[in-house]
């Protein structure tokens, strides 16, 4: 990565050389090292695109395959229409050789060389987190993931995620209502917004964040999009908070990327009989760092809050057994063998039932076993 951004010092970088950016991008030639390569050789990408194909060829290799697509897209594409239609629509592009390109996703092996986008980045935007987590989520994993990611958002920390259903909006909507930031990374292109019941949440996202995508504009979100697209949120974040995954959720695939990529990975406990929870609990076994609030997350990456405590209202979602414990309670101690006679449950079930209760600041555990309510 050093030497990458020694040779982007070396190469012009203007501002008028970004349609071609884009236009090698159209014509899927692009990677960094190829970028970048172009650049060296030719001085710009707009001298790049109108080279023959034999000075490409001393810069691509005999990669027929690449060079015969990329002579047949510079007959079909018309730059200056592929730019005004952007502009038209209202999507920006951003590309490494930009002073505006996030700064923790360059640092990354390998970055996306250009960035299709709604919205702003702005320089506070290096200080974000990402929240992930499964599309199924419980009552418990949708009040933490709102409670996180508002906490974070009060704090001046930009909160990332990839706009599924389940924790991802929760994240996002959570981040926008306390007046904060949020960065949305699709698995598909720009105009192609997925989830489509998402649409709405992705106009707020472009109005109070970003809504970005490294693929070509109109494309599909098909699943091979979507490592990519994880693979970006763990680089723009410093750190990857796992509020409820299973087993083989797609937020572990995250997960994996930010130890690649470096970034704290911390992960919310959950019920050890509980599946949407098996991903957690195996990441916290393996080494992630357990967190219950927003304010554990800030605490170990040293985020300073940059507004005053406010106390955020949820909707108290609880089943029926979490509403039997939590009835039982008071403000006077009582042993949890009193609480599992007066519950008529096993004590395992109660047990863990008290330790998520605790975890959502319910309920408060005195020591020797004796809870009360918060």
């Amino acid at each position: 990565m050093s030497r990458m951004l020694s040779t982007m010092s070396e190469v012009n970088t203007n501002a008028s050389d970004r349609p071609y950016w884009v236009a090698f991008r159209l014509a899927e030639v692009a990677s960094a090292n190829r970028m970048l390569a172009l650049l060296a050789h030719f001085g710009s990408l707009e001298a790049a695109w109108a080279a023959d194909e034999t000075q490409l060829r001393r810069v691509l290799g005999n990669r027929q395959r690449m060079l015969g697509n990329l002579l047949r897209s510079r007959r079909a594409i018309d730059v200056p229409s592929v730019m005004e239609k952007l502009e038209r629509d209202g999507v920006l592009v951003v590309t490494l050789a930009d002073g505006g390109y996030p700064r923790l996703l360059r640092e990354i092996a390998a970055p996306p060389p250009v960035l299709f986008y709604k919205g702003q980045f702005l320089e506070t935007d290096s200080l974000a987190v990402a929240i992930v987590g499964t599309r199924r989520a419980t009552a418990y994993g949708r009040e933490t993931a709102t409670e996180i990611a508002a906490g974070l958002a009060m704090a001046g920390v930009t909160v990332v995620s990839g706009m599924a259903t389940g924790i991802d909006g929760f994240a996002h909507r959570a981040a926008l209502e306390a007046g904060g930031r949020t960065i949305a990374v699709l698995g598909s292109g720009i105009y192609d917004i997925y989830p489509r019941e998402h649409l709405a949440l992705s106009r707020r996202i472009g109005e109070q964040g970003a809504l970005i995508s490294d693929n070509l504009p109109d494309a599909k979100p098909d699943r091979w999009n979507f490592p990519a697209r994880n693979r970006i949120i763990s680089g723009l974040s410093l750190g990857v908070v796992v509020v409820e995954a299973p087993e083989k959720s797609g937020a572990l695939i995250t997960v994996d990327f930010a130890a690649d990529q470096g970034r704290d990975v911390f992960a919310v406990p959950g019920m050890a009989t509980a599946i949407a929870s098996e991903g957690c609990n195996r990441i916290l076994r393996d080494g992630a760092r357990l967190v219950r609030s927003a304010s554990d997350v800030l605490e170990d990456l040293r985020i300073r809050s940059t507004a005053e405590p406010v106390e955020v209202q949820q909707p108290l979602l609880l089943d029926e057994h979490e509403r039997r414990v939590l009835n039982v309670l008071t403000g006077e101690p009582q042993h949890i063998d009193d609480i599992v006679e007066s519950c008529d449950m096993p004590l395992p079930q109660a047990s863990a039932i008290l330790l998520v209760l605790e975890l959502r600041r319910l309920v408060r555990n005195g020591g020797a076993q004796y809870y009360t309510r918060h």
